[in-house]
């Protein structure tokens, strides 16, 4: 049964893989389907649940934006977590490894099927419940830089730069520390340094090295490349690579300006009633 409907899925996805020219989507769409699935369900059903359970009053007693906001940050969590891992274990794949430009592997194709719809999820979010400008930014670009993937073109690099959501992990932490009564505390100053730390070697060093590669394996396939990849790939390496100096940058300002000082009097608020969440 289960089978079936995953072939259906592949089959109605076929014609519109072969006219958009991402040959290898069509053997993934139904993986797509399921981690949209998966994360809209995190999002609007699993966390509310849970959070509301274990967060009685700094989630349970939030406002209605300020719980979406939360539920984002869980689904964000988990998808960093789960992405972290497939990742890794693509690092060493051979074929990718010989043709940085073209190599495939369906390793590799699953984890960049994963991250599709988790950019699916999250360019609707962002547009959805808009916030700021560059949020919208990065979910569409690295929608397209994923969805183009399946062409194939460039997942050696795709599954690399999946490991910046390792500092999306401790960004969340801190951003839930936070709504937990535990601003300015010590747990929230160790995390934010490893947050300082994960962001800056993970984005903007790791991510500048992989980004300069990625320009130089580019330059040696460039007259195989048609225009719209050029401007997709390469517009959007420098757009996500400015977004995050300038996520640092605003990063670096709050922490300093948080920890300036002794920090306020928090609470436990987790659920034993003591305390005021602040939201």
């Amino acid at each position: 049964m289960i089978k079936d409907v995953r072939l259906q899925i592949r089959e109605f996805a076929a014609p519109v893989a072969q006219k958009l020219g991402l040959s290898k989507v069509s053997d993934f769409a139904d993986v797509i389907l399921l981690s949209f699935v998966f994360f809209s369900v995190v999002h609007y059903r699993l966390s509310p649940t849970v959070s509301g359970a274990l967060f009685p009053v700094s989630y349970g007693k939030a406002g209605k934006r300020a719980r979406n906001n939360w539920d984002i940050r869980v689904a964000s969590f988990v998808h960093a977590i789960i992405i972290i891992f497939l990742a890794g274990r693509c690092l060493t794949l051979p074929s990718l490894n010989e043709n940085r430009a073209f190599g495939w592997d369906e390793n590799a194709g699953f984890v960049i099927a994963v991250a599709t719809g988790y950019f699916i999820w999250d360019t609707l979010e962002s547009i959805i419940h808009f916030s700021d400008i560059g949020f919208v930014f990065h979910g569409i670009s690295c929608l397209l830089i994923y969805g183009f993937a399946f062409t194939p073109f460039v997942p050696y690099y795709g599954v690399r730069f999946l490991f910046w959501e390792l500092s999306t992990v401790f960004l969340n932490i801190h951003w839930f520390l936070d709504k937990t009564g535990k601003t300015g505390s010590t747990l929230q100053l160790v995390n934010g340094i490893v947050l300082i730390a994960t962001f800056f070697f993970v984005r903007c060093l790791w991510g500048a090295k992989m980004s300069y590669d990625f320009f130089v394996t580019l330059n040696g396939v460039y007259d195989q490349v048609s225009t719209p990849y050029v401007i997709i790939y390469g517009g959007g390496n420098v757009l996500l690579q400015g977004l995050n100096w300038f996520w640092f940058a605003k990063m670096i300002a709050a922490l300093t300006k948080r920890f300036q000082g002794k920090p306020n009097g928090h609470k436990n608020v987790n659920g034993n009633g003591v305390g005021k969440a602040k939201i």
